[in-house]
C-alpha cells in the first residue's frame, strides 16, 4: 500500500506556534497537532498546505518554507509528512475542522499530547 503524503504546516506568530486538536471521533482523536493534511492528485505539497490551511482554519499563509520530512509507519498505514513554516496573512484562525487551537510558546511543546509520528518535528523545533 502507498503511502499517504501530508503536508503539515508549522504556522509562526511572533513567538508563538499555533497547535489544532483532533476531534475526539477522528482517527489519534484528542491529540494536538500541526494543522495540514493529505495531498490530492496533481497537487503540489505547497498548494496542499494552503488549500488544507484555508479549509481547517479559514486563513490564508505566507508562501511555505520546508522545514522537516519523515516517514512513519502507524500500524495500520505509512505516512510521509512534510512540514513547512509559514504565518498568517490574511485572517484570524478559526478551529473549522478541529476541536480547537491554541497558540503555544516553542517551550510549551512538551506539554500537549501529539501523535506519535510528529515527536521528531517537535524536538527539532525546540532546537531552533
Amino acid at each position: 500500500m502507498p503511502p499517504i503524503i501530508v503536508a503539515a504546516a508549522i504556522i509562526w506568530h511572533k513567538d508563538r506556534v499555533l497547535l489544532s486538536r483532533r476531534k475526539p471521533e477522528s482517527y489519534l482523536g484528542g491529540l494536538w497537532e500541526f494543522p495540514g493534511g493529505k495531498k490530492e492528485f496533481g497537487e503540489t505539497l505547497e498548494d496542499c498546505l494552503r488549500r488544507e490551511v484555508k479549509e481547517e482554519l479559514g486563513v490564508e499563509i505566507s508562501e511555505p518554507v520546508w522545514f522537516h520530512f519523515l516517514h512513519y509507519q502507524y500500524p495500520e498505514k505509512m505516512v510521509e509528512l512534510y512540514f513547512y513554516t509559514c504565518s498568517i496573512i490574511l485572517g484570524i484562525p478559526q478551529a473549522l475542522e478541529s476541536a480547537e487551537i491554541t497558540w503555544v510558546h516553542k517551550h510549551e511543546l512538551i506539554s500537549y499530547e501529539f501523535p506519535p509520528a510528529d515527536i521528531p518535528v517537535i524536538n527539532k523545533i525546540m532546537q531552533v
